[in-house]
């Protein structure tokens, strides 16, 4: 396939690479109106084929996880050029997600150190590997963990996102096109993470996980955007779909519940009931959309049949992002039969078991699951960009600490003690 064929190999000199913030404005919006109005008052530039850095090693800070739950060290790495079908990127806000801890802690999966985590950021193109096509040196991309090849069936689905050839891997810590790293110490290779490793001021990324957005979006704020703010907005809106005046109820308030929640009230929702057992969540969850709190340990029966008794019979959807089994049967069973639609989010133990009656199926409820909320990257993501830059889409809420790279283990610390939703990780400080 022509997504790994080897390239050539070539010799490489190392440099010192000078970082840039140039705004380049091939952008292509979903919507033309849109693009019209945002370039308008912007005059020409041309966009140099490539970048002075192109072809070269780039020696530069990154965060190297070298034990499981062990602080990151900020050293020098080397990043090699990009080779088919992948392309660097100069890295400028990164986030730390739960699932960046989750395998940084390396528990309930086989650790693979040493490594460069992250996977929820925002970056620029610094160069090209042979074959990529639809981006240039200059643009504005957020890379994601999972990707879209445009070629394999999944993609060329209008029903699923879920890539044949760049669907997450998280066991993997090398590059599809020639099974090596692009990191590396004094000549030993360090590990990527779901193929992103964002915890660098350089990375190495194919191009099918690459989503191009809107020059103009602040960086710092729509980096949050290609992990679980847009999974949780995107389980609403793209699976669950309420009407406008309908009921839902989410289960968990973490930040991708919380994003959940978010798309409900987008959609118009009129009750929007939030689930959880931390009871610190609830009133920042208000300015989410959330209308009423809801806490299982307050009751002597399973949540379900509150919810159902404070509804009439149900809710018209319920989103669970947990990952509890628990949960996700509660918010199965919680929705109305005849039409309610319950969706699952939270990612369980390789081992859990759903169980349900039959009966709730046979009576018309509806049980889906979703992956990254539906959203093709490349296709779909720049829109959810232009949702923020429309005001639509509410991101700032979510963004509640930032940190310069060299603190990034205050990051780590903040999510470990569970305070705050997203904390924003600057390599330009």
């Amino acid at each position: 396939m022509n997504h790994v064929r080897k390239a050539l190999t070539v010799p490489f000199k190392t440099v010192n690479a000078k970082c840039f913030d140039t705004r380049w404005f091939s952008y292509k919006s979903p919507c033309p109106a849109l693009q019209t109005r945002l370039f308008s008052n912007v005059g020409s530039s041309a966009k140099p084929a490539m970048s002075s850095t192109a072809g070269l090693v780039i020696p530069c800070k990154a965060a190297v996880a070298w034990e499981a739950g062990k602080p990151l060290v900020i050293q020098q790495v080397e990043v090699a050029p990009p080779q088919a079908m992948e392309v660097r990127i100069k890295i400028k806000y990164t986030s730390l997600c739960h699932t960046d801890l989750y395998f940084w802690e390396a528990k309930g999966q086989t650790p693979l150190f040493p490594r460069i985590f992250g996977h929820e950021a925002a970056g620029i193109v610094e160069s090209l590997g042979e074959g990529v096509t639809g981006l240039e040196v200059g643009d504005h991309v957020l890379p994601v963990f999972t990707g879209e090849c445009g070629e394999c069936a999944h993609c060329k689905s209008d029903e699923s996102n879920m890539c044949d050839l760049l669907r997450i891997n998280t066991e993997r810590g090398v590059m599809l096109s020639d099974g090596r790293s692009r990191f590396s110490i004094n000549g030993s290779p360090i590990n990527h993470f779901v193929g992103t490793s964002t915890f660098s001021e350089y990375t190495v990324v194919h191009s099918g996980c690459l989503a191009k957005i809107n020059p103009l979006a602040p960086l710092d704020k729509v980096c949050v955007l290609s992990c679980g703010i847009s999974t949780g907005l995107g389980a609403t809106l793209n699976v669950a779909k309420p009407q406008k005046g309908s009921s839902v109820a989410i289960f968990g308030l973490g930040a991708v519940g919380l994003a959940a929640a978010e798309g409900a009230r987008i959609a118009g929702a009129s009750r929007i009931i939030g689930v959880d057992f931390n009871r610190g969540r609830f009133e920042q969850a208000k300015k989410f959309g959330i209308t009423e709190f809801v806490n299982p340990k307050d009751y002597d029966r399973p949540v379900q049949e509150v919810i159902a008794e404070m509804t009439n019979g149900g809710v018209d959807r319920s989103v669970e992002c947990t990952g509890s089994i628990n949960a996700m049967i509660s918010a199965f069973e919680c929705v109305h039969d005849g039409w309610g639609v319950a969706v699952l989010v939270g990612v369980p133990s390789k081992e859990a078991v759903f169980v349900t009656k039959p009966i709730n199926l046979l009576n018309e409820r509806t049980l889906k699951g979703t992956f990254f909320g539906n959203y093709k990257p490349r296709t779909d993501l720049p829109s959810v960009v232009d949702m923020y830059m429309n005001k639509k889409l509410e991101v700032d809420k979510f963004i509640t600490h930032r940190v310069p790279f060299s603190e990034i283990n205050k990051a780590f610390e903040l999510m470990v003690k569970g305070e705050g939703l997203r904390c924003i990780i600057s390599l330009e400080d």
